[in-house]
């Protein structure tokens, strides 16, 4: 049986910063080892992804376009995988209208067949939106 992980968000910040480089590396030998030499499969959740997002925006001062751009480098790199599939990479590479977290909670909720309520006008505007 094949062994699966998810990963917290100090994981995938550390993958996606490469800061402090000691620590990263570290991170990198042993996703690696888990990867290729035990055949285990890791994931990052919806959350992960989006405090991630926020946090190496407010740590590390890279921007939004950056900080997405490097999760889906990461996220496509083999040792992570986001745990939704590929839609995560439309979310990520999608500009305008609803934000990441946005388009990342509409994911949430679509998968448990659920509509969302918002007040936010871009938010409402995704798929199975509606605006209060």
């Amino acid at each position: 049986m094949t062994a699966r992980f998810g990963i917290d968000t100090s994981v995938l910040v550390r993958l996606l910063s490469g800061d402090p480089l000691p620590e990263f590396e570290r991170c990198v030998s042993q996703l690696s080892a888990l990867v290729a030499d035990d055949g285990a499969e890791v994931f990052a959740s919806n959350l992960v992804i989006g405090e991630a997002y926020v946090a190496v925006q407010h740590h590390y001062g890279i921007s939004k376009a950056d900080a997405r751009a490097g999760l889906a480098e990461v996220l496509r790199s083999g040792l992570v995988a986001p745990l939704h599939g590929r839609a995560i990479f439309a979310a990520l590479e999608a500009s305008g209208g609803a934000g990441l977290l946005d388009r990342l909670i509409a994911d949430d909720y679509s998968r448990a067949d659920l509509e969302i309520l918002t007040l936010d006008r871009k938010m409402a505007s995704l798929p199975g939106g509606r605006r209060l």
